[in-house]
């Protein structure tokens, strides 16, 4: 009988839970978001569909700092999105080997160029597949090819997820990348 009373005691404990949480607080009210409700002005609310690589436009050739602009019609992928826009030549890269990479980041919520090596005027060297770099570029770039201009559209999974390096929590990553050499 004491057990049966325990269990209604954390059932009625849940359901008033449940039910203050179902009534809001003023904390919705007062500018902060919420994922649940349209009427806080949640950011997240969904466009019906997700980009692809198509939607993404990028200008400038191989060697130029590109101009990438995110559409406003869809939502971010959530899976890696993978694009050569100037075809390489050469064997492709593959894990171990060196990679000497140019490359502009945008971020997809505020659509700002946040890093850039081209306007740096350095590239980026790194060990393909070695953990130097966020997963999305380890997987992104297998298989590119030396003179290659590639986008990369990486999910918050494969980029800095929680946040981290200037990049805001849960942020969807868009990189062009410049393959400057591939091996030694």
């Amino acid at each position: 009988m004491h057990s049966l009373g325990r269990i209604i005691g954390i059932g009625l404990v849940a359901a008033a839970a449940i039910a203050t949480a179902a009534c809001g607080s003023d904390t919705e009210s007062s500018g902060t978001t919420s994922t649940t409700s349209a009427a806080a002005g949640a950011p997240t609310a969904s466009k019906g569909r997700e980009c692809t690589a198509d939607d993404v436009q990028v200008s400038g050739g191989y060697g130029d700092a590109p101009e990438i602009t995110i559409p406003d019609s869809c939502d971010p992928p959530k899976t890696l999105i993978v694009k050569d826009l100037v075809a390489g030549n050469g064997p492709g890269a593959v894990a171990g080997q060196p990679l000497t990479m140019n490359y502009a980041l945008v971020t997809w919520s505020d659509k700002q160029t946040l890093d850039s090596s081209f306007k740096r005027g350095k590239p980026f060297q790194l060990t393909l597949g070695a953990g130097q770099v966020i997963e999305g570029w380890d997987q992104g770039l297998l298989g590119v090819q030396q003179g290659a201009r590639r986008l990369l559209i990486v999910p918050p999974d494969l980029g800095y997820g929680d946040g981290g390096n200037g990049v805001a929590p849960n942020e969807t990553l868009v990189f062009v990348t410049d393959a400057v050499q591939v091996g030694r």
